[in-house]
């Protein structure tokens, strides 16, 4: 099969042919109609904590339909099924296994990680970890259903209350999809600090209220100035969603007398803050990574029912002999936010 392969950082993917994937005996193989390219495989190909192994395919974000069975596989699983998959291959028998956390398990692997992704042809998924796509929705659409999973999980991670007043910080995928969860889920504003004129104008489509364009020299509080001046009041759950050092900081300066902190971007330095100002405010911190089973289940039956609509998100499709292209021009994004890859 044809694959975009990981060589070395400071090079670009390479397209060559690689061997098809066996299905392990309680698993499947996809193959791929889309993949999306995600942040976290750019900072995979760059020196840091998470730089993947040289020759891993990356890519995490696949949909597709059904290839091959695997002879014990569990469920009644059919050649030509359309599906999405949690990146994950966990092991099933643990408890985060039963309550469908798959991230959680110990001895999980991840496509993408530490098992080859979806930046080709065909990819091995695990039984437990696939889900049929609901009756009507296409597969362009379902591509989608990775980085809205994870958007659901930060707003349910916050345990949001409707009539919150909310910041959104960073208006690349995530930070558009958690702006799109918390309106669904009723927050009375969502107001999204963006630099980017292209990405704050695509946050009015996700869900909104307004958004405001933050001044690198004026700091945290000329950004809650702005906020108070569009929401009538301070921010009552802010979610990171960039990843910069200095960000967590700000946010603590920003949040209101036990206002709540949601980071949920991947900063992967080192990071300097004041705890005392967060200590005087009673505030909480809660961290938000991944996504359950339960989280892919509600996006993809949102979708089918045609409640959210995340068609704006996509600003670029490309084949996969493109995809090393378009890898290379998202470190410096301009108009683009969520590229697809479709084989």
């Amino acid at each position: 099969m044809k694959a975009a392969v990981f060589k070395e950082v400071g090079t670009p993917l390479v397209v060559e042919h690689v061997a098809d994937p066996e299905p392990d005996p309680r698993g499947l193989v996809m193959k791929v109609a889309y993949c999306g390219v995600c942040g976290t495989d750019l900072h995979a190909t760059r020196e840091g904590l998470t730089t993947a192994c040289c020759g891993q395919i990356l890519g995490h974000e696949y949909v597709g339909e059904i290839a091959e069975v695997g002879a014990q596989a569990e469920g009644d699983w059919q050649i030509g099924d359309k599906v999405c998959a949690l990146p994950f291959i966990a092991c099933g028998h643990c408890l985060p296994c039963a309550a469908g956390r798959f991230f959680e398990c110990q001895d999980k692997k991840v496509a993408g990680v530490d098992a080859p992704g979806g930046y080709a042809e065909f990819v091995a998924t695990g039984a437990r970890e696939t889900i049929r796509l609901p009756d009507g929705l296409d597969l362009e659409s379902a591509a989608l259903v990775e980085p809205l999973a994870v958007g659901i999980h930060a707003v349910r991670v916050a345990n949001l209350k409707a009539g919150s007043r909310v910041m959104v910080i960073g208006a690349g995928p995530i930070g558009l999809t958690v702006a799109l969860w918390a309106r669904f889920f009723g927050a009375r504003e969502v107001v999204v600090s963006e630099l980017a004129p292209s990405r704050a104008a695509l946050a009015v489509k996700m869900g909104a209220t307004r958004v405001i364009r933050p001044d690198p020299s004026g700091g945290a509080e000329q950004l809650l100035e702005q906020f108070i001046g569009v929401a009538g009041g301070p921010p009552e759950v802010i979610f990171e969603c960039v990843g910069a050092p200095g960000l967590l900081q700000q946010c603590i300066e920003m949040a209101p007398q036990r206002g709540k902190i949601v980071p949920v971007g991947v900063c992967e330095q080192p990071d300097n803050i004041m705890p005392f100002f967060g200590l005087i405010k009673e505030l909480q911190i809660q961290f938000a990574i991944a996504y359950t089973r339960d989280d892919f289940d509600t996006c993809l039956a949102m979708l089918a029912e045609k409640r959210i609509d995340v068609s704006a998100m996509v600003t670029d499709i490309v084949g996969l002999d493109e995809l090393p292209e378009a890898f290379e021009a998202l470190r410096t994004p301009s108009h683009q936010c969520k590229v697809l890859t479709r084989m």
